[in-house]
């Protein structure tokens, strides 16, 4: 009897991922929320000055910059729903709305393992590392040969690792 009662107490503490995902989901709104107001923010300041006739010294560097700055935000809450939904999924229950209407999963969301769900938040992560790096290039000033030999072989390395990442899961 005391196992019995220790083993479905233990069972029911799996519930307490319930706050994990509750607050991964208000993460991703946040974010969400953050980034549109980024690309909001970049609108104006791109209308502002086409209507004013202005032309800033890094006007494409700072559009691109704040569209690229939000991106990120979107990857990071897509980290979060990721996370949440995976979390639910994995110790609470299927989501049963996600199913179609034939009974199949929706690939996009399915999250069976742990192994998946780190499979699928881990690629999205390595997308934010290279939106963030391209972000950081576009700053980047070139005086000589060599910052552009240095330029090409990190475009070649984020090539490469985006090529390897594709190939991961795939038999």
């Amino acid at each position: 009897m005391i196992e019995r009662i220790f083993e479905s107490s233990l069972w029911a503490s799996r519930f307490m991922v319930i706050f994990a995902v509750v607050f991964g989901l208000m993460g991703a709104i946040v974010l969400f929320v953050v980034a549109s107001f980024d690309i909001y923010e970049t609108s104006n300041f791109v209308l502002n000055t086409y209507l004013t006739h202005a032309h800033p010294e890094n006007f494409h560097e700072d559009v691109v910059g704040g569209i690229i700055g939000a991106v990120d935000l979107y990857l990071i809450g897509v980290v979060m729903l990721l996370f949440s939904f995976g979390l639910y999924e994995l110790f609470i229950s299927d989501i049963d709305v996600a199913k179609s209407e034939d009974g199949t999963d929706n690939k996009v969301l399915a999250i069976h393992t742990l192994d998946q769900l780190k499979d699928k938040i881990s690629k999205v992560i390595v997308m934010v590392l290279v939106v963030g790096f391209f972000q950081k290039v576009a700053y980047t000033e070139y005086n000589s040969p060599l910052d552009l030999l240095y330029f090409a072989l990190s475009i070649t390395a984020v090539s490469v690792g985006l090529y390897f990442l594709g190939k991961v899961g795939k038999h």
